[in-house]
């Protein structure tokens, strides 16, 4: 069934970096959703007006405070989420900005991860509410530099080879992707076309050839994307 009324906020950092496929699943499943453009300087919600709090990924880090004027009260308020019982949801720069928010340490990667690379399901995931999603390796789409601890109480969920924190989640209502579920083909075109220096000959770092070249993977990660929002959701009714 799903909770009645369910309303979905959530907080973007660059134009180009939305829900992505999370926006179809919620406007099939008639939830309402709201959001905070920060770089248009909008404000954010009452905490009573949302039941979820989606943090999207952008191009700053989680430690950029004196950069983003509006970044030390986005982690508050992820924070106070948190605290009041919702269900708190972080892609990428998101999921570094619920570690911060936690108290944990944010911090540059030993590599840059971008392209599609394997995702290895932890031991520890099978005990979640996300155990099925996360019963074997799969491909999954990364653009990434930085990296997180794991907070207090965090289930760690998955690792791939570049990167041993890809996930995680807490009380089965706060949960952090470092990768991409979410990316369509137009989300990940826009990366490329926005961040070309970005594009390196490096270990793990794909060029768009490489990338572009199986579309269906897309599909593939939305699919997975929507089977958790789905758990995520009757879990939490």
């Amino acid at each position: 069934m799903g909770k009645i009324n369910m309303k979905v906020h959530w907080l973007q950092h660059l134009p180009f970096e939305g829900l992505g496929s999370m926006g179809e699943y919620f406007r099939q499943k008639n939830i309402t959703s709201t959001s905070t453009h920060f770089y248009l300087n909008e404000k954010l919600p009452e905490m009573d007006s949302f039941d979820w709090l989606i943090i999207m990924g952008g191009a700053m880090s989680a430690n950029d405070d004196a950069k983003y004027s509006w970044l030390a009260t986005e982690k508050e308020f992820i924070k106070k989420a948190i605290d009041a019982g919702k269900v708190v949801i972080g892609i990428c720069l998101g999921a570094q900005l619920i570690a911060a928010s936690l108290g944990v340490k944010v911090y540059q990667n030993k590599y840059k991860e971008i392209g599609w690379f394997d995702l290895k399901p932890s031991k520890e995931a099978k005990s979640t509410i996300l155990g099925n999603c996360f019963s074997q390796i799969m491909e999954v789409f990364h653009w990434h530099g930085d990296t997180f601890d794991l907070p207090n109480g965090a289930v760690h969920l998955a690792s791939s080879e570049a990167t041993k924190n890809q996930g995680f989640i807490i009380d089965n209502r706060v949960i952090g992707f470092q990768f991409h579920l979410e990316t369509t083909y137009e989300y990940a075109k826009a990366l490329f076309d926005n961040f070309p220096e970005e594009i390196k000959n490096d270990k793990y770092i794909q060029n768009a050839q490489r990338v572009f070249s199986d579309l269906e993977r897309f599909e593939r990660i939305n699919k997975i994307m929507a089977e958790i929002l789905e758990t995520i959701q009757k879990a939490n009714d």
